[in-house]
């Protein structure tokens, strides 16, 4: 898997766009309207976050954001004192933070399109480096923690969201049900007895048929196409022990789950996700150098 794989990808599906489409135009109504709807939908879907922002203590220092998204944790961490500065591998994630924080008139350091294995910032530069959702769609991830500890200072702190190994959505959703749904529709739309799925079951059959369907539905590989729809090219799923495997560069200092979500069980809002949650928040301190 090559990081081209991975910007084609981003670049064509930002978040939320398969939701809400493109903003319309480039006008600045255009763009208010979309951002405000869709900071709208995903603060009530992912309710946790502004509170795990809000324990960073971010005031006054220099942090790093990796992977933009629509620049929605950009404006938080704004907004509670960061001296920010963003990356992102795409251009059109760049461009629409920079429209946010432009509309806003939020203050910022700096914002570059660049990959995590290669940022353009001298050693020792951030108290703060953040990345929600990111890092786990990265499949040189041992040089990209190396990236990041290069980039904090000694005493800094990296702080990530990364999927849930040990979670319903992982466990049961992905690892049962959606495998046991397309493992019964395969034969069926093969002799042609079951209408020409569109949508997500559509997608997963391509794939099936292109990939193979035993190759397909072992998890290393599908779990690639059921975190971010199924043409994401990559994703991993993490517990503290490959954490630790992953960023050998960092101690874990924190770690908690959040977001107890398993489409398609209707299971949000139901608990904290304290036990089964999707997302893994990690706090991690940098060995000395």
């Amino acid at each position: 898997m090559l990081e081209p794989d991975i910007k084609e990808f981003w670049s064509a599906h930002p978040c939320g766009d398969n939701i809400f489409g493109a903003p319309s135009g480039d006008e600045r109504q255009d763009y208010e309207e979309f951002f405000s709807r869709y900071d709208a939908a995903k603060y009530r879907l992912e309710s946790h976050i502004p509170a795990c922002l809000d324990r960073l203590n971010v005031s006054g220092r220099r942090l790093l954001e990796i992977g933009l998204g629509q620049g929605s944790e950009a404006e938080q961490l704004i907004r509670r004192g960061a001296r920010w500065t963003g990356v992102d591998l795409t251009e059109t994630a760049v461009r629409r933070t920079g429209t946010r924080l432009a509309l806003r008139g939020l203050p910022y350091e700096g914002l570059h399109q660049a990959s995590v294995l290669d940022l353009p910032f001298p050693d020792g530069s951030f108290d703060i480096v953040f990345s929600h959702g990111v890092l786990h769609h990265v499949p040189d991830i041992h040089r990209a923690q190396r990236e990041v500890h290069r980039v904090l200072k000694p005493d800094g702190e990296l702080v990530v969201m990364l999927y849930a190994r040990w979670s319903l959505n992982y466990l049961v959703s992905i690892g049962l049900l959606r495998r046991a749904a397309l493992l019964a529709a395969h034969p069926l739309a093969r002799v042609g007895a079951l209408p020409a799925p569109r949508g997500l079951l559509g997608a997963h059959l391509d794939n099936a048929r292109r990939i193979g369907l035993a190759r397909y539905l072992r998890m290393r590989r599908f779990i690639h196409s059921n975190t971010d729809g199924p043409h994401n090219p990559y994703s991993r799923v993490y517990d503290l022990w490959r954490v630790r495997r992953d960023f050998p560069d960092f101690d874990v200092r924190h770690a908690e789950k959040k977001f107890l979500h398993a489409p398609p069980l209707p299971v949000h809002g139901l608990g904290s996700g304290r036990a089964l949650g999707w997302h893994l928040w990690v706090r991690l301190t940098p060995h000395a150098r």
